[in-house]
């Protein structure tokens, strides 16, 4: 089962408390932070995510098994091991990116 997470807004520019993912070459925002669970990305040139996760606004759900959800999935991003509590991946659902995250 999905729960909702959070809404990843596309900005130009780096929102006041971004923090830079190198991997990702994204500048990102918390969304719990936020009162809307908005989390802003502003990418940097050469991010190795897709162009589709680059210009469109994602959605985000934690889900209890990463592997399971992407099934038969349209995978824009495999999953990739944040760190020890998450991993994230991205699929393609209705033409936006979706974020699929596993929290332990």
């Amino acid at each position: 089962m999905r729960t909702f997470h959070h809404l990843g807004i596309i900005t130009h520019e780096k929102k006041e408390g971004a923090m830079y993912n190198e991997t990702l070459s994204v500048w990102l925002t918390d969304p719990g932070e936020s009162l809307n669970k908005i989390e802003w990305l502003k990418f940097e040139e050469g991010s190795i995510l897709s162009e589709l996760i680059q210009k469109e606004t994602h959605v985000a759900y934690t889900v209890p098994s990463i592997d399971e959800e992407l099934k038969g999935k349209n995978v824009l991003f495999p999953p990739m091991v944040c760190n020890e509590c998450l991993t994230i991946a991205f699929i393609e659902e209705e033409g936006i990116p979706v974020e699929i995250m596993e929290v332990k």
